[in-house]
């Protein structure tokens, strides 16, 4: 068995069969135990981000970014007690792949894995390096993940997110082209921004979420998640291959060969002011511009993933670390990893693909009803429109709703939601401790006429049954930097 492999191999590297003298061999045990303590500390941070109930790929990929983070010893413990759920055990699954590839203490990161072109910097900065979405990537550094994630709203922080995708669409039809796949209308969006907005399949369901930006009438930049890179770009080319073949001025370009920084919080303005020529004060939420960072050519984009004020930063991989290293020394910013920015996400109300919404749920269901451009509504003519379009009219069964829970165990999903009577209504999708907000909170899908706020439900939890209240998101509010 991989874990108790690992936990052996780790045994003998700390004593080593009698060879030792007995001072090193207590002095190892002792670093052991520390080093121990350390983890199980962690672990206690990490369980009140992450849940472990696995139903997609994503979801997948999230329970592996929690559970690798254990010793090979807790890991093994840990496992006996997820025997007892189905869906648990592909959680397992992919723990026991990751420790088959490679049984490192730090990280556990296979050399089957992708690495971005920053990994050897998060190395030398001592980032816990995990498997996430076919990458390995930085899940923390030196400050605990909760200490990041306040951190992040107080300053501001740094995070590579270079295993996502970006896509550069163009030609005369590229805008026609990219409005036929999602339900925005991105042709009455002004040159240099964008919108949040949803790759549809034809069933009505998500194949994804985006922002889409309209760098003008002829080229189109976004960025895709990276666990849903081969969908996507399989889905894409399909109408892609389509539309030529009919004669439109339309082309795809997939940028493999730059990083993709995420700069956000309060300081992340004022920081990269002082490493541009342009006046970031014009650039409001959601605007685009190419600009030279420290001489680089960079894409900045003002968006991100947290909820406050931010950018990502697309530059060519020959030039990320020169631009992470001036972003570090130019301000108060800090290195953060994937679990802040999962917390992060939590708090803005902002969906985890995967987690909550995939393909089999609409934009209607999702409670993003507002991605669907009015200007569209009546004719729909989008892949999976009908579905909208019927959906727009008659209603949907299903809503999408966030839930504070102020007493008990933090909600993970899959756990159930019933209303005053007892009866099962939903499950959660994603839940957590709140760093900021020092309470639990999750969002779920409800059955129609349970959305209200203010509402007051419970959830099941290790057949423990809490109160919680349905609230609007986000749960912090956001500071996305727009006109006065």
């Amino acid at each position: 068995h991989p874990v108790r492999e690992a936990f052996r191999g780790e045994n003998r590297r700390v004593v080593s069969g009698g060879q030792q003298t007995a001072c090193q061999r207590v002095s190892s045990k002792r670093a052991l135990l520390e080093r121990e303590g350390e983890r199980r500390q962690a672990l206690a941070e990490e369980r009140s981000v992450f849940g472990f109930v696995p139903v997609s790929e994503t979801e997948a990929n999230m329970a592996t970014v929690a559970l690798l983070k254990w010793t090979a010893a807790t890991a093994s413990k840990h496992a006996r007690s997820l025997t007892g759920s189905g869906a648990r055990l592909a959680g397992l699954r992919a723990v026991n792949a990751g420790l088959a590839q490679n049984a490192q203490v730090r990280g556990f990161a296979s050399g089957d894995l992708l690495k971005t072109v920053l990994y050897d910097f998060h190395v030398d900065k001592k980032a816990k390096m995990v498997p996430f979405a076919g990458y390995a990537m930085p899940i923390q550094y030196q400050d605990s993940i909760m200490d990041s994630t306040t951190y992040c709203r107080e300053k501001g922080s740094i995070f590579d997110v270079s295993h996502m995708l970006g896509i550069t669409l163009t030609g005369k039809d590229a805008v026609a082209f990219i409005e036929s796949l999602i339900v925005s209308d991105i042709a009455s969006l002004e040159d240099g921004t964008g919108c949040l907005s949803i790759l549809m399949n034809e069933n009505g369901g998500a194949i994804d979420d985006t922002v889409i930006t309209k760098v003008n009438g002829e080229k189109v930049y976004f960025v895709v998640n990276a666990g849903n890179r081969e969908k996507d770009l399989k889905h894409i080319g399909k109408h892609l291959a389509d539309w030529q073949s009919s004669g439109k001025d339309v082309s795809m370009a997939t940028h493999e060969d730059r990083a993709l920084l995420a700069v956000q919080g309060p300081e992340a303005a004022a920081t990269l002011q002082k490493l541009v020529d342009i006046d970031i004060s014009k650039m409001y939420f959601s605007h685009f511009t190419v600009a030279p960072i420290k001489g680089i050519e960079s894409f900045i984009t003002r968006t991100g993933y947290t909820g406050e004020d931010g950018f990502e930063i697309s530059i060519p991989n020959d030039g990320a670390l020169e631009v992470m290293e001036a972003l570090l020394a130019n301000g108060p910013l800090k290195l953060a990893g994937l679990g802040a920015r999962d917390s992060l996400r939590l708090e803005a109300g902002l969906c985890l693909y995967g987690n909550d919404l995939d393909m089999h749920i609409s934009p209607i269901e999702a409670g993003l009803t507002w991605t669907v451009s009015k200007s569209r509504r009546e004719a729909c003519n989008f892949v999976g429109g009908e579905v909208i379009k019927q959906q727009l009219a008659d209603g949907v069964g299903i809503r999408r709703i966030g839930l504070t829970i102020e007493k008990g165990a933090p909600a993970r999903g899959g756990a159930l939601i019933l209303n005053s009577d007892g009866e099962e209504i939903g499950h959660i999708t994603s839940g957590g401790f709140s760093p900021c907000l020092k309470k639990n909170i999750a969002m779920g899908y409800v059955k129609k006429g349970y959305q209200k706020s203010g509402t007051e439900l419970q959830v099941k939890v290790r057949n423990k049954v809490n109160d919680a209240v349905v609230t609007k998101m986000p749960f912090v509010p956001a500071s996305y930097y727009r006109p006065s």
